[in-house]
């Protein structure tokens, strides 16, 4: 490649935002909230529907797993592009960047089968109604979890076995605030068409293709839920839109970013901010504001951390007055 040194390199300088003081304030306090508050409401997803015996179902223990993947994905990057924000000299090294494109893709392919697994569910439960604990029982639950987590482990090892033993050159400067396979690539010192479409293909044509299939599966459900005139019905709709909503925040990213990943585009590094952090904190709120059984749950949630708080209280206070 022309202009480049073929020295070996084994760390590479993360460009990052912006070298203004006062937008890395900013942008500071920008990514602490929202990723404090997607950690805070994804785990409190998660322990709202482990500790609530109402939500024992095949329905939120998919929900519970893809919060808990949602605090995973959320914090493969985002702490030390927090942590980035106001050093000099923005450094990562070779292989703490393979990790972080390892566990990218581990954890945002396994959600991305969650997705799949959960579009499934809805459609048992609105299509085959009579049939759905039969179907969607427990161990069909920890089946899908375990096929989740091999599927996107052989994704992942897939991708990165393209990329793990390729030269690379000087400048070694990413145009980015993490590591990922389109920007990684463009810094080999070897013809990367090839890398270019394998990463496409792995990456992009399956995000686009499982996007459209959910869609279509989406209306056939919607077309499904449209005969029925109950609350019960009603309740349903409310569901698939919010899942409809949640699967266009997690694939609209992907397939912009993979499927023409390589022209640098003004909207890059948004779609990766919105990706990395924006749509898992999204999630619960997204899965919460029209669900009354959430609500409920929580609030009984609430209600017994303040009542164990009260008693506390008062315990310690009736040791003090009898001492």
């Amino acid at each position: 490649m022309d202009g480049r040194n073929h020295s070996v390199v084994s760390e590479f300088l993360l460009l990052g935002f912006t070298s203004s003081w006062k937008m890395q304030i900013l942008l500071f306090l920008f990514f602490m909230i929202f990723y404090i508050a997607s950690m805070l409401g994804n785990l409190l997803m998660v322990l709202t529907i482990i500790s609530d015996h109402p939500l024992h179902s095949p329905r939120y223990f998919l929900l519970a797993n893809l919060s808990f993947r949602d605090t995973g994905v959320s914090s493969v990057a985002t702490p030390k592009m927090i942590y980035d924000l106001f050093r000099k000299c923005k450094v990562i090294s070779l292989k703490d960047c393979i990790t972080q494109m390892f566990f990218i893709h581990t954890v945002g392919g396994a959600e991305m089968v969650l997705l799949i697994v959960m579009a499934y569910d809805r459609y048992i439960a609105i299509c085959k109604p009579l049939h759905y604990l039969t179907i969607m029982s427990l161990r069909v639950c920890i089946l899908f979890w375990a096929v989740a987590w091999t599927i996107c482990l052989i994704h992942s090892v897939a991708q990165l076995a393209f990329v793990e033993k390729l030269p690379f050159c000087v400048p070694n400067k990413m145009d980015s605030f993490y590591c990922d396979c389109p920007r990684f690539i463009k810094l080999t010192c070897t013809d990367t068409y090839r890398l270019e479409f394998l990463v496409t293909a792995n990456s992009g044509f399956i995000s686009m293709g499982t996007f459209f299939i959910l869609i279509v599966s989406c209306i056939f459900i919607l077309v499904t839920v449209r005969k029925h005139s109950s609350g019960g019905s009603s309740k349903a709709l409310s569901t698939l839109l919010a899942h409809v909503t949640v699967v266009v925040f997690f694939f609209g990213p992907c397939i912009i970013v993979y499927v023409w990943p390589f022209p640098t585009l003004p909207i890059d590094k948004f779609l990766a901010i919105f990706d990395a952090l924006i749509t898992h904190f999204m999630n619960p709120i997204i899965y919460t504001f029209r669900n009354k059984e959430m609500k409920v749950a929580m609030s009984r949630v609430f209600g017994k951390v303040l009542s164990l708080r009260k008693s506390s209280f008062m315990h310690r206070l009736g040791n003090s007055s009898s001492s």
